[in-house]
C-alpha cells in the first residue's frame, strides 16, 4: 500500500488526468498510477472537475458484512463473504447525479469503504493482502431495494447506471488494520443516517482480498466494496447524499428522477 498520498482524477483541459495531493499541493501524475510515476506540474485543487478516481473493470461488493446491517435486514450473518458484482458502467464521480430508474420502487443509499486494487491479484494470501492495495476510497452501493427483494439475485438491483458513486480520491497509507478501524458514515441532506468503522466488519479487508482473489483475478483499479453498516434508507429526487470515510474525505452526489422520454404524458 503506497505511503500517505491521495490520488485524484480530474478533467484537465478536457482530458482525464490523475493528480497527487501531497504536502498540501496538487501535482499532475506523470507516468502510470499502477506502475512507475512521479509528481509533475502543480495544478489548482479547485479549478478542475473531479472524476471517479479510477475506472474499474469491475466492483466486487460484499453483502451483509456489518453485524448491525444484517440485523436490520433480518438476515443471519454469512458464514463466508457474500459476493456480487456491480458493473463498471454504474460508476459515477463526485457531484454526478444518482438517477432513480422509473418503476424501480425504493432506492437506498449504502455508505461503504472501497478498497482499490493496485496490481494484478490472484490467489493472494491473507497476510499479503496489503501489498496489493493501492488505497481506500468512498463508495455508495446504491440499491433498488424493492427489486433486490423481488429478484433474489442482486444484479439488476445493484447494476443500474449511476448506482456506484466513487471518490473523491484514493487515499493510500491508511492504517485500516488499526484497533479503531476506518470510520464510515452516510449522510442525506445534512442528516447522518449511518455511522460505523471497519473494526465492525464481519470479514476484514485482508480476508476479503484473499477470498475474492481465490475466485477471480482482480485487475489494477478494481474495487472491493466492503459492505455497509446499519442505517440504510430511501433516496428521493432532490436529495443530496454523502459518504464520508476517515482519511479519504467526502463523496457527495445529488439524486434526480429519470428523464422522461420525449412525448411521455402527452
Amino acid at each position: 500500500m503506497s505511503a500517505g498520498r491521495r490520488f485524484y482524477r480530474i478533467d484537465y483541459r478536457g482530458t482525464p488526468r490523475h493528480a497527487i495531493e501531497a504536502d498540501g499541493s496538487w501535482r499532475l501524475l506523470e507516468g502510470d498510477l499502477f506502475g512507475a510515476y512521479e509528481p509533475g506540474e502543480v495544478v489548482s485543487a479547485h479549478d478542475h472537475r473531479l472524476l471517479a478516481p479510477v475506472v474499474p473493470s469491475k466492483i466486487v461488493a460484499i453483502g451483509l458484512n456489518y453485524k448491525d446491517h444484517a440485523a436490520e435486514q433480518g438476515k443471519p450473518l454469512p458464514q463466508e463473504p457474500m459476493m456480487f458484482l456491480k458493473p463498471s458502467t454504474a460508476v459515477v464521480g463526485p457531484g454526478e447525479a444518482i438517477v432513480l430508474p422509473d418503476g424501480a420502487g425504493r432506492v437506498d443509499h449504502e455508505a461503504e469503504v472501497g478498497v482499490v486494487i493496485g496490481r494484478r491479484a490472484a490467489h493472494v494470501p491473507e497476510q499479503a493482502a496489503r501489498d496489493y492495495i493501492l488505497g481506500l476510497t468512498c463508495l455508495n452501493d446504491v440499491t433498488a431495494r424493492a427489486l433486490q427483494k423481488k429478484d433474489v439475485q442482486y444484479t439488476r438491483a445493484k447494476g443500474f447506471d449511476t448506482f456506484a458513486p466513487v471518490g473523491p480520491c484514493i487515499a493510500s497509507g491508511l492504517d485500516y488494520r488499526g484497533a479503531g478501524g476506518i470510520p464510515v458514515e452516510g449522510w442525506v441532506n445534512g442528516t447522518r443516517r449511518q455511522s460505523s468503522t471497519t473494526k465492525e466488519l464481519v470479514f476484514s479487508i485482508d480476508r476479503l482480498v484473499a477470498f475474492v482473489t481465490a475466485v477471480m483475478t482482480l485487475l489494477p483499479g478494481d474495487i472491493i466494496a466492503t459492505g455497509t453498516p446499519a442505517g440504510i434508507g430511501p433516496l428521493a429526487a432532490g436529495d443530496r447524499v454523502t459518504v464520508k470515510v476517515g482519511g479519504v474525505g467526502e463523496l457527495t452526489n445529488p439524486v434526480s428522477a429519470a428523464a422522461r422520454s420525449r412525448g411521455a404524458g402527452t
